[in-house]
């Protein structure tokens, strides 16, 4: 997850009377059991001492090592919390500090929003391949899925092409995607022991990634396409993603170094 900016982190520690080591008017008793009624979270769990025992620096290494949706909820929760003891306790922030805290907020839970790029990797020396990945990071990085779309077909067209020729099974070159798949699933299926629903769901991938070819032509820059929206286009390669992930992790002695 993204950490905190030097101005973001004041305006943490002055939004939530954090300066001192204190959090709002919380307790060691009563912070564990906000965490614990509202979250099912353990604030004082020794993740979250790396860099100390106070209040405040266990809510900073829990910002700092949690995901961005866990963080941005916890964090409107604490404000809420904090506005009901404004006029008591603490002086409302300023209104720039107030705007760097959501604006962190909304910062970091995009970020989570955004497609992993885990299962994209350089699995063989090859220029064109990795500007192809460099491309599709850009994309993503840029919160631009759609465009996305077009790279990640042609990347999942080198990755079963690559896969296929280290078998020495043959294919032409101008068959589909889905049809070099459809070959690595039947010679996944020779080689491992697989269990049943795993068998089902890599057929069913055969069919995902004959849609992909759709959504390449009808839906990316491939051609003068209207684009897929933002949504459906993080969704479809996610699930892509988590085709090529499953495939990663059990063919990894056949991806380069």
């Amino acid at each position: 997850m993204p950490k905190p900016l030097a101005a973001e982190r004041r305006a943490l520690d002055i939004a939530f009377g954090m300066t001192s080591g204190y959090v709002l008017d919380f307790t060691d008793r009563t912070m564990s059991e906000w965490f614990e009624e509202g979250f099912g979270i353990d604030i004082q769990s020794g993740a979250y001492d790396t860099s100390g025992t106070s209040k405040a620096k266990r809510l900073r290494a829990f910002i700092e090592a949690e995901d961005g949706q866990t963080v941005g909820a916890v964090l409107r929760a604490l404000w809420s919390y904090a506005e009901g003891m404004r006029d008591r306790r603490i002086e409302p922030p300023a209104e720039a500090d107030a705007a760097a805290v959501f604006a962190f907020i909304e910062r970091i839970e995009r970020a989570e929003a955004r497609p992993r790029m885990d299962a994209l990797e350089r699995f063989k020396p090859d220029e064109t391949l990795d500007e192809l990945v460099a491309a599709i990071q850009r994309d993503i990085a840029a919160d631009k899925p759609a465009p996305a779309l077009d790279r990640l077909h042609l990347y999942c067209m080198k990755k079963f092409a690559h896969l296929l020729d280290e078998r020495s099974i043959p294919y032409d070159r101008t068959e589909p995607l889905h049809s070099r798949v459809g070959k690595y699933v039947k010679t996944l299926e020779r080689e491992r022991e697989l269990r049943r629903i795993t068998v089902r769901m890599l057929k069913s991938a055969i069919g995902i990634f004959d849609d992909l070819n759709d959504v390449r032509n009808n839906g990316s820059f491939a051609h003068d396409n209207d684009l897929v929206d933002a949504a459906e286009a993080r969704f479809i390669f996610d699930a892509v993603s988590a085709i090529l992930r499953f495939v990663k992790s059990v063919d990894t002695a056949r991806f380069g170094t």
